[in-house]
């Protein structure tokens, strides 16, 4: 059992840097500098990640619907890493003077499409692991141990790849490793490859230490099966008040997390002129609060139950998402500061830690409330319903920050939307009965063979 656990770990290890490295700190704040303009950066990043999110939403219940029936998910997970190896390797030809921005955003769609499928079915092996009062512990240590395999690839990338636009210097002043040339920036490109790779070789403790818990069951018309049986899943969700509360307002809450992931690094580069190597260290200190916070969450969630952890996470977080409209290089709350000041810097390193701290308790939690309102027998589809609310709308968020930017030409403005999301998500939580509303799943299946 310890090693399948530590096996299912390692996908957190695995994964993390597709958020840390590309989504947030180093390659969503490159592509701003290579379009040059935030405001326009941050809508095409918006419409792009928007239009990924869509399709993630109308397929992530099916596959996962067909999962339950087949027993496959060891072979989808295979497959989708595939994809999530190929979109992030492909980032590697995102150069100057031959960018383009619809061949970054469609291999940067593949790969997140690929790491999110992939999360589907790995999240649906989370009540193998252990008893209901256990999982929320498990659940938490794996979300920190993935943020230390996000903060260990960031600080590689720092230290020995990401190059300064100006000095072409890494973050200890030394010129980028294996020869890589800085004019070209291909130190910062080198995020693609490192990411694909770092997948590939920490999946090999996963693939070796996990498997499924039952052999394929009905490869004869699985399709159909599973379609049926998701149709009436969602035609049961009324007759689930619970389920289909908690899913509704996760929909929205963790819409506006995504949101704030996404457009934190091009916000930062765009508002207060930070770059790549500085939104890096920005992201360290993000990472190291998500990982501590992570496993005291953990531990609060198995102590108290995972809705009142999930409602605090909400409040810090709305806080920081009210917060950050009021936050630019001239002012601070409305408050002028000196040229030069770094007290808008010093205020977005603390805005960034509770980012970090809050959004990684809130999404350990999140997975084991799905737990607890999901059919134990239906539990990959299970996921890919909470996948469909954590997608349905992650388009949403997106081409609301997108268009509120268009409209207003202002990166602060643009990103108000997200109050709105944390609010919403909120006041839906309270519809949530902490149990679910049939709560007969107390104790792991048989060990896996």
């Amino acid at each position: 059992m310890r090693k399948r656990i530590w096996g299912w770990f390692f996908f957190d290890w695995a994964s993390q840097p597709y958020n840390t490295l590309l989504i947030t700190f180093i390659f969503a704040p490159y592509v701003k500098e290579l379009i040059g303009d935030g405001a326009r950066a941050q809508t095409a990043w918006g419409f792009g990640i928007g239009l990924a999110g869509f399709l993630i939403a109308i397929l992530a219940p099916v596959l996962g619907a067909i999962s339950d029936v087949s027993g496959n998910r060891i072979r989808w997970i295979w497959g989708f890493s595939g994809l999530y190896v190929i979109g992030s390797a492909m980032l590697w030809f995102a150069a100057p003077g031959e960018f383009n921005l619809y061949q970054t955003l469609f291999f940067f769609g593949i790969g997140m499409i690929g790491m999110e499928f992939a999360t589907i079915f790995t999240n649906s092996m989370l009540p193998d692991l252990g008893t209901k009062e256990e999982i929320g512990r498990i659940s938490g240590n794996g979300w920190a141990f993935g943020y230390l395999g996000g903060l260990i690839a960031l600080v590689l990338m720092l230290v020995l790849f990401a190059e300064d636009a100006e000095t072409g210097k890494t973050l200890i002043g030394i010129d980028p490793v294996f020869g890589l040339n800085a004019a070209e920036r291909e130190g910062t490109r080198f995020v693609g490859p490192l990411t694909a790779l770092w997948y590939a070789v920490f999946m090999i403790p996963f693939f070796v230490f996990v498997r499924d818990p039952k052999p394929v069951a009905r490869p004869d018309g699985a399709v159909g099966e599973a379609l049926s049986g998701l149709r009436r899943t969602l035609r049961n969700l009324p007759r689930t008040p619970s389920l289909f509360a908690y899913l509704t307002s996760s929909m929205f809450y963790r819409d506006a997390l995504n949101g704030m992931y996404v457009f934190g690094g091009i916000y930062a580069s765009g508002v207060l002129d930070w770059s790549v190597v500085f939104i890096g260290v920005f992201g360290i200190v993000a990472i190291i609060a998500g990982a501590i916070f992570a496993v005291i969450g953990g531990r609060m969630d198995a102590r108290f139950g995972p809705k009142p952890v999930i409602s605090v996470s909400i409040l810090v977080l709305t806080f920081v998402a009210v917060s950050i409209v009021f936050v630019s290089r001239d002012a601070v709350y409305g408050l002028p500061v000196a040229d030069g000041s770094m007290l808008p810097d010093i205020t977005f390193f603390v805005f960034g830690a509770l980012i970090g701290a809050a959004g990684g308790v809130i999404q350990s939690a999140s997975r084991t409330m799905m737990v607890r309102q999901a059919n134990p027998e239906r539990m990959a589809e299970a996921f890919g319903l909470y996948a469909l609310a954590g997608k349905a709308t992650s388009f949403l968020a997106p081409t609301l920050i997108g268009i509120a930017t268009a409209i207003s030409g202002s990166q602060q403005i643009g990103v108000s939307p997200l109050i709105f999301l944390f609010l919403i998500g909120l006041i839906l939580l309270r519809y949530v009965k902490p149990q679910g509303d049939s709560p007969t799943w107390s104790a792991p299946p048989p060990p896996l063979h």
